[in-house]
């Protein structure tokens, strides 16, 4: 029994390691740059990272009441349910290296691509979200 808790710790430390990255919950903040959203994130190397192919029109859709939102908004998103999330994306299927989701509430799809990953270890089934002003506090 002795040898197998140094083998146990050395594997919960390399899965701690190996997931240390991930957050439960993640911020961005999209903004528009020469008609596209687009969103920036050094602490995972992207910058003006685009919304396309029908992602952009969820979001187009979703930010419709936030004012200036053109100029930026935070968008929290999750694949676990958290209090206040206004938008869920089923997951529908793999394609050309990113994922397609579908909105039932906005009867809409939207591709994410690859960049996903740098959020999650796989994509996941569901991915919740919460679209708001940058600076609100609730």
């Amino acid at each position: 029994m002795a040898e197998i808790q140094p083998l146990i710790a050395t594997i919960a430390a390399r899965l701690i390691e190996d997931h240390s990255h991930m957050n439960a919950l993640t911020a961005i903040y999209p903004y528009k740059y020469e008609a596209l959203w687009v969103f920036d994130d050094p602490k995972v190397g992207l910058v003006q990272e685009p919304f396309v192919s029908g992602a952009d029109v969820i979001i187009d859709r979703m930010t419709s009441q936030i004012p200036e939102a053109e100029r930026g908004f935070r968008l929290l998103f999750s694949a676990t349910p958290f209090p206040g999330f206004t938008a869920r994306l089923e997951w529908q299927r793999a394609d050309l290296g990113g994922n397609w989701y579908y909105s039932r509430d906005l009867d809409s799809e939207g591709w994410l691509c690859p960049a996903l990953l740098k959020y999650f270890d796989a994509p996941p089934k569901m991915i919740y979200a919460k679209f708001e002003p940058k600076g609100r506090r609730e």
